[in-house]
């Protein structure tokens, strides 16, 4: 349940974006560019500079409309070949959106709430109530940073057993107030130290497990990077999954498997074919209920155009999951894991 090995990073680029269509978020530090998104995000970027001389000037929006999909189309094309491998890259990328980057397009009136009332506050965790379309509702994810400091504070996205106990608050808390739960998954996994086990590190994703399970309230899960591990799973017991369209999901990350399998993490490659942990893969297996399409260039191109559609998706869930009674709430989400992993000859 522990994370993964260290991964290759990326290749940085020295170069940062603001404002306009397919916009990355301007960051204090070098925007990350993976080398097959390369000429995607160099047309990205003369988007951005044309849609500011646009903004002045109407006789550049011909233009502008003409390389804008010049740019969409050479997304497509390029990533409609992506290899596992490199989707699995996508979702760890360091400009996607995470938890709070969500939390701030997608709901109101978000209060965040610390610490799990027994050990301390885990950053790697973050948890509130907010308002989802004039529900109240409780919000639970995983939360990396952005730089070393904040990474640091975040431990990289994985969590400690406070962090899973703090979420078992939240989730005992919404089922006492009837309120739905959204999780967001982003994690390497749990993270694997020494003060982390001896703080009960299996017994608090286990438990954080178990309070998903038996909570009478709608639970969405979706995954937005990604999903590593027990560490994910510990906010996966939902009666309904979703992933990004370049999100992953796995009980072991290709560079864990490889090094396990041949001794060799050099060969994640291989293994990332034979795991079956893209968004294709998950929806045919069942491990997700439904893939939310991304932006051009993927969700780390434009925060505000990711997080518009998986509004559209959870909303939609939401509603539905809203007609059943509290027993079939609990029901639903009990077929729904009982399911996994059953094939018929």
């Amino acid at each position: 349940m522990g994370a993964p090995p260290p991964y290759p990073r990326p290749r940085r680029e020295r170069r940062c974006f603001a404002g306009g269509w397919g916009v990355a978020i301007a960051w204090a530090v070098a925007a990350f560019v993976l080398p097959f998104e390369k000429p995607v995000v160099d047309l990205v970027e003369k988007v951005r500079e044309l849609r500011a001389l646009a903004a002045s000037d109407s006789r550049f929006e011909p233009e502008l409309l003409r390389l804008e999909e010049k740019m969409s189309r050479l997304a497509r094309e390029i990533f409609a070949d992506l290899t596992p491998m490199q989707k699995v890259l996508l979702s760890r990328h360091a400009n996607r959106p995470y938890t709070l980057d969500y939390v701030k397009r997608l709901f109101t009136s978000w209060v965040e709430l610390k610490g799990d009332r027994r050990f301390g506050e885990d950053a790697a965790i973050v948890a509130g109530m907010a308002s989802f379309h004039g529900r109240s509702v409780i919000v639970v994810g995983h939360q990396k940073g952005r730089g070393t400091k904040e990474n640091m504070k975040r431990n990289f996205g994985m969590p400690h057993p406070e962090g899973y106990r703090k979420a078992i608050r939240m989730y005992e808390l919404a089922d006492r107030f009837g309120l739905p739960i959204f999780t967001f998954i982003d994690t390497p996994g749990a993270y694997p130290g020494i003060g982390a086990e001896e703080r009960g590190q299996s017994e608090a994703i286990g438990a954080a497990i178990a309070a998903m399970a038996r909570v009478s309230v709608p639970i969405l899960a979706s995954i937005i990077g990604e999903g590593g591990s027990g560490g994910a799973l510990a906010l996966g017991v939902a009666n309904r999954v979703l992933v990004l369209e370049f999100g992953c999901y796995s009980v072991i990350s290709p560079e864990g498997c490889a090094a396990i399998l041949w001794k060799d993490g050099g060969r994640a490659e291989q293994a990332a074919n034979q795991l079956k942990i893209t968004a294709p893969d998950l929806l045919q297996l069942g491990v997700v209920d439904g893939i939310v399409d991304e932006p051009a260039g993927g969700a780390h191109q434009d925060h505000d155009a990711a997080a518009s559609r998986l509004d559209r998706a959870l909303l939609a869930h939401l509603t539905e999951l809203e007609a059943l009674s509290p027993d079939q709430l609990v029901d639903d989400r009990y077929r729904r894991f009982r399911s996994l992993g059953a094939f018929r000859a």
